[in-house]
C-alpha cells in the first residue's frame, strides 16, 4: 500500500500545486476549512486560482488569506457575506465570481465526483442564475442545465483517517468536505487524529480511502469563531 500520510502541509502539495488551477475546497464559514492546507497553498506563491467553494471563510482566514494575497482569480460560491475583502473585489471587479445556489454548488462537487458532466435542476429559474444556461422543459416545468465540477485539487479538512486514508468528519464539519474530496482528481485531507487500520467503524466511514491520495496531521487546532456575542450580566 502506498504511504498516504505526509510530514506536512507543504510536502504534501509540493509537486501537485502549479498556477491556474481549480481547487476545490471543504468548509461552511470557519467550520471544516482546511486551514493547513490552505497556508501552504499561500506560502507556495501559485496565483490564478479558481477555488470552488461554499464561501471564502472570513478576512484573512480560509481562503479569505488568498484574496488578500491576490491569489485567487475566480470563486465559485454560495455566499459572500461575511467576507469584506472578498465582497470588496467583487464589486472592484478585480475577482471573477460565479454565484450558485448552495444546494446547486454541492450537487455540482458531487456530479463532478460522480464522473456526471450536467443535469438539470429547477433551482434557479427565471432568475439572473439562469441568464446563458440552457433551458429544457421536463412534465411542463423548466429546469436549467448546471455542469459538474471536475477540479485538479482538493482540500479536505477531517476528524479521523486511518493509516490507509478511510475518514471520518465531526458533526457539521461535513459539510462540503465529502463532495469538494470526490470531485478532485488529487484530494489532500488534513486531520486531527490517524489511527491504526481496523480501528474506525466501517459503518461510520464517511468518505472511503479510495477518494484519498494524500493526508497530513494537522492538529492542534484553535477554535476559532466567527461572531462573538455577548450580553449584558442581568442585576442579581
Amino acid at each position: 500500500m502506498k504511504q498516504k500520510l505526509y510530514p506536512n502541509a507543504g510536502d504534501a502539495l509540493g509537486d501537485v500545486l502549479r498556477n491556474d488551477i481549480t481547487i476545490s475546497c471543504g468548509g461552511f464559514g470557519l467550520c471544516g476549512i482546511p486551514e493547513r492546507l490552505l497556508d501552504a497553498v499561500r506560502d507556495s506563491g501559485v496565483t490564478g486560482l479558481t477555488f470552488a467553494s461554499n464561501n471564502a471563510g472570513i478576512d484573512n482566514e480560509g481562503i479569505g488569506k488568498l484574496l488578500r494575497t491576490r491569489q485567487v482569480k475566480k470563486m465559485i460560491s454560495s455566499y459572500v457575506g461575511e467576507n469584506k475583502e472578498f465582497e470588496r473585489q467583487y464589486l472592484a471587479g478585480e475577482l471573477d465570481v460565479e454565484f450558485c445556489p448552495q444546494g446547486t454548488l454541492a450537487e455540482r462537487m458531487r456530479a463532478g465526483g460522480a464522473g456526471i458532466p450536467g443535469f438539470y435542476t429547477k433551482t434557479g429559474v427565471g432568475t439572473k442564475v439562469a441568464e446563458g444556461k440552457e433551458e429544457k422543459e421536463f412534465g411542463g416545468e423548466n429546469y436549467i442545465l448546471e455542469h459538474g465540477i471536475f477540479a485538479d485539487l482538493a482540500l479536505v479538512k477531517a476528524w479521523k483517517a486511518d493509516e490507509s486514508g478511510n475518514i471520518m468528519f465531526r458533526k457539521t464539519a461535513r459539510n462540503f468536505n465529502v463532495p469538494a474530496a470526490t470531485c478532485g482528481k488529487t484530494c489532500v485531507v488534513e486531520v486531527e487524529e490517524v489511527v491504526p487500520v481496523g480501528s474506525l467503524d466501517p459503518d461510520c466511514i464517511h468518505l472511503p480511502s479510495i477518494y484519498v491520495q494524500r493526508m497530513i496531521l494537522g492538529a492542534p487546532y484553535d477554535k476559532k469563531i466567527e461572531f462573538r456575542t455577548v450580553r449584558e450580566r442581568e442585576a442579581a
